[in-house]
C-alpha cells in the first residue's frame, strides 16, 4: 500500500538515476527530520546550551590543571548535555516510525542496486554520507541549533 504512495512520490527520480533518487530522498527526509525538530525543540534553549557547553569546554582547558574545578566543570558539562538530549528526544520519536516505514521501502527499492558515490555502491552507506552532508547546510540554511 505504502509502496505505491513512495513509489509515485520518489519513483521518477529514481528512473533517472539510482544516485539521484537516493539524493532527493536524503534531501527530503533530512529537511522533514530538520524541521520536525525545529518546530518542537526549543530553539532559544538550544542556542543557550550550544554556547554554554562551548564556555564549559573553554575553561575546561584554562582548568585542566586543577582537578577539583575539572570535576564540577565536567559535572555542569553532563547537566547541560542531559538537557538538551531530553529535549531533541522528542523530535527522534516523531521521527522515527515514518523513518522506518520509508527506509523499509528504500531497502526493497535498491536491493541489488549499485549506486557508485564517491566508491561506495551501497546504497545505505550512500544514503548516510549524502544525509549528513545535507543535514549540516540545511541545518545551516534555517539557523537550527
Amino acid at each position: 500500500m505504502l509502496d505505491s504512495l513512495f513509489n509515485a512520490m520518489f519513483g521518477w527520480a529514481i528512473d533517472i538515476s539510482p544516485l539521484f533518487g537516493l539524493t532527493v530522498v536524503a534531501f527530503i527526509l533530512t529537511l522533514f527530520v530538520t524541521i520536525i525538530y525545529m518546530i518542537v525543540t526549543d530553539q532559544k534553549l538550544m542556542k543557550e546550551i550550544k554556547q554554554e557547553m562551548k564556555d564549559i569546554r573553554k575553561e575546561m582547558k584554562e582548568f585542566k590543571s586543577d582537578p577539583d574545578k575539572m570535576k564540577e566543570l565536567n559535572k555542569k558539562s553532563i547537566e547541560k548535555s542531559m538537557i538538551q538530549m531530553k529535549n531533541s528526544f522528542k523530535p527522534m520519536l516523531i521521527t522515527f516510525l515514518p523513518l522506518i516505514i520509508l527506509f523499509g521501502w528504500l531497502r526493497t527499492v535498491y536491493e541489488g542496486v549499485e549506486v557508485n558515490f564517491l566508491g561506495i555502491s551501497n546504497w545505505l552507506f550512500a544514503y548516510i554520507i549524502i544525509s549528513m552532508i545535507m543535514s549540516i547546510a540545511i541545518r545551516k540554511i534555517l539557523k537550527v541549533h
